[in-house]
This record gives structure tokens, C-alpha cells and sequence, in this order.
């Protein structure tokens, strides 16, 4: 469903209408204000997939305030030497109109947004609201590139591979399972990091083995390492994909760093494993699209959740920026020798 009387730029539904960090404002309905743009921010305020703690539909207005400096898009990445809000010309294009009552027809708005985006050329972040929004944004991309044609690589501590929530199709518990059941993604180029707790059951288990999913347990990436990890599985999402989709659920990171989320899980990554880990993923791989989602300001602390949030876009576009300019980095070099 589309709302027509408010498909061009509403600003934000709640709260001040201001843009990620002081960039430029576009208009999704005129690509001419986006034309020069290699990144667009759109948010997707909406929690009704919650199965807990709602509140995750304040999540874009937080993630685009959190910062200490200066809102004057720019951001010169320290370790990177590079400017991604500058030298990627990003721009924001507020929320989508996502009404709580209506979660279906609000997940078909953006995966139509996702879907022109994509098909400009541009590469949407899409800011949450809870994670029932990948079932969308991933989908209209997909509808662009062509479905099984994109990878995935989610950072959660839940798999949100249910057949149903609460018997609802949709919801945050369930969006991984539309996907690879829609065949907008493959299970075999489907990567999951950071899982822990007591779900899901041995039933959804073994769904997830017979799609050829590969599911990384915490237990796993604290006994071999991160990067090992990675090592091994990007391999696996660039075989036979034009592109790659990341989506961070902030609840991947351990509550006592991130508490501001809906469902949090303890024993989970720290936030600078987050955060190299997604600079290293946009630095080698072809990123298509993100989501940064289930950050839950009502129950944030000092604003941290928000701000880590912040600054998994801010390793995004940076590392996306360095990979386009055709730079060299390495986590290893002296800063000063860089």
C-alpha cells in the first residue's frame, strides 16, 4: 500500500525534522535532489513487528542526533582519512510515512523506496525501527538486482528466522525466513554473526541448516576470532552475487554497551568488534544496502545505544567512500604513517 498524500519528503514523524549529522535533505520523489548522491539516508520509524519492548520507531530521530560535534555534515574519519558524508554527497530523505496500525502496508512503502533508490544507483541506509524492515528493504532491492542476486550479512544476537511471530507472518522475528522463503536471497549466501541466547527452537534450526545457512554463535567468534570469521565467509557472499546487504540489529552488541534496545541479550559483541567489523565489511565487499536497527531510545542510557548506532553509519559510508576512491587502508598501519 502506498500513501499517496504523503509520498514526497514528510521530514521526520517524530519529533524535530533535521537531517543525519547537517546533510543536505532530498526529496525520494525527485531524483534530481539525490542525482549526485552515491548514499541516501531514509528512516523507517515503525515498531509494530516488536514481540517486547517497543519504542524502536524513535530510533531514526535518535541515531541522526547522537553526536557531541558540530551538526555540519562532515565527518573526516580519523583512522581512514577520508570524509564519507563529503566525498559520497549523502543526503537525507527524512522518514517514509510507516503508520504503527498498518506494518504491512508501511514495509511495502519502503521496499518501494529501497527499490528507486537502488535503481539510481544510489545506496540506501535505512535507519529502524524494529528489524520486521529487512523483510522490505532487502526485498526492494532485490526487485531491482534481481532476486538471489544479493547476499547478506546480519549482525543479531536472534536469528529471526521464525515461521511465524505470535502467528503473524510478519514481524522482527521472522524477516531472514521471508526472505529466503520469497527467494529474494539465497540461504547458502546468507551470513549470520553474533548469535547467542535461548531461541530459536530445534525446529527452526534445522530449517536454517537444510537453506545452507552459516550462523555464527558468540561462543564461536570469541574462541576464533572475529576476523577470522570473516575471514572465511566473504568468500562465501561474494560467490555468485552482484552485491552484498548488511543489517546491524544493535541488540548483536552486549547490553552493557548497548542497553537502549527491545530485546536485549547479555554475553554479546563489544561495540569496537562492531564497529572494525563493519568497517572492514564495507571496505572489501560491494555493499548494495543497510539497515541499522532495534535501537529503542525509551530504554537507552545516556544516549549510548544511539550514538554507537551513529557511528556504525558513520564506518559505513566511510569505508564505502575509501573502497570507491580506490584507496589503500590497513587496520595494521601506524595512523601517522597512513
Amino acid at each position: 500500500m502506498r500513501y499517496p498524500e504523503v509520498v514526497a519528503n514528510i521530514g521526520n514523524m517524530y519529533g524535530p525534522n533535521f537531517t543525519f549529522l547537517g546533510v543536505p535533505s532530498c526529496d525520494l520523489e525527485n531524483p534530481e535532489s539525490y542525482a549526485d548522491s552515491s548514499v541516501v539516508i531514509v528512516g523507517a520509524p515503525i515498531d509494530s513487528g516488536t514481540s517486547y519492548r517497543s519504542g524502536a520507531r524513535f530510533g531514526p530521530q535518535a541515531i541522526r542526533g547522537a553526536d557531541y560535534l558540530p551538526h555540519d555534515g562532515e565527518r573526516p574519519h580519523l583512522a581512514m582519512r577520508i570524509d564519507g558524508l563529503k566525498e559520497l554527497n549523502v543526503r537525507d530523505a527524512g522518514d517514509l510515512m510507516m503508520p504503527g496500525g498498518d506494518l504491512v502496508g508501511s514495509l511495502e512503502e519502503l521496499a518501494h523506496a529501497t527499490e528507486k533508490l537502488s535503481r539510481a544507483g544510489v545506496i540506501p541506509i535505512v535507519l529502524g525501527g524494529d528489524h520486521s524492515i529487512a523483510s522490505a528493504d532487502v526485498m526492494g532491492i532485490a526487485r531491482h538486482r534481481g532476486m538471489g542476486k544479493i547476499s547478506m550479512i546480519h549482525f543479531d544476537a536472534h536469528a529471526d528466522t521464525g515461521d511465524s511471530q505470535f502467528g503473524a507472518l510478519v514481524g522482527h522475528g521472522t524477516p531472514m525466513r521471508r526472505l529466503i522463503d520469497s527467494g529474494a536471497v539465497r540461504g547458502d549466501r546468507f551470513l549470520q554473526l553474533g548469535l547467542r541466547g535461548y531461541w530459536p527452537e530445534e525446529e527452526t534450526l534445522l530449517w536454517m541448516r537444510d537453506q545452507e545457512m552459516r550462523s555464527y554463535e558468540m561462543t564461536e567468534i570469541h574462541q576464533r576470532g572475529l576476523n577470522t570469521v570473516l575471514d572465511e565467509s566473504f568468500a562465501c557472499v561474494t560467490d555468485d552475487c552482484d552485491g552484498v546487504f548488511l543489517s546491524v540489529d544493535i541488540d548483536v552488541v552486549d547490553p552493557g554497551m548497548a542497553p537502549g534496545t527491545g530485546t536485549p541479550e547479555p554475553g554479546g559483541m563489544t561495540s569496537r568488534e562492531l564497529l572494525e567489523a563493519v568497517r572492514r565489511i564495507c571496505f572489501e565487499l560491494p555493499i548494495v544496502g543497510i539497515d541499522i536497527v532495534e535501537v529503542c531510545p525509551p530504554y537507552d542510557n545516556a544516549d549510548i545505544t544511539a550514538l554507537l548506532a551513529n557511528r556504525v553509519v558513520l564506518e559505513a559510508v566511510s569505508a564505502i567512500a575509501k573502497r570507491k576512491k580506490g584507496d589503500k587502508y590497513s587496520a595494521t598501519q601506524n595512523l601517522l604513517d597512513r
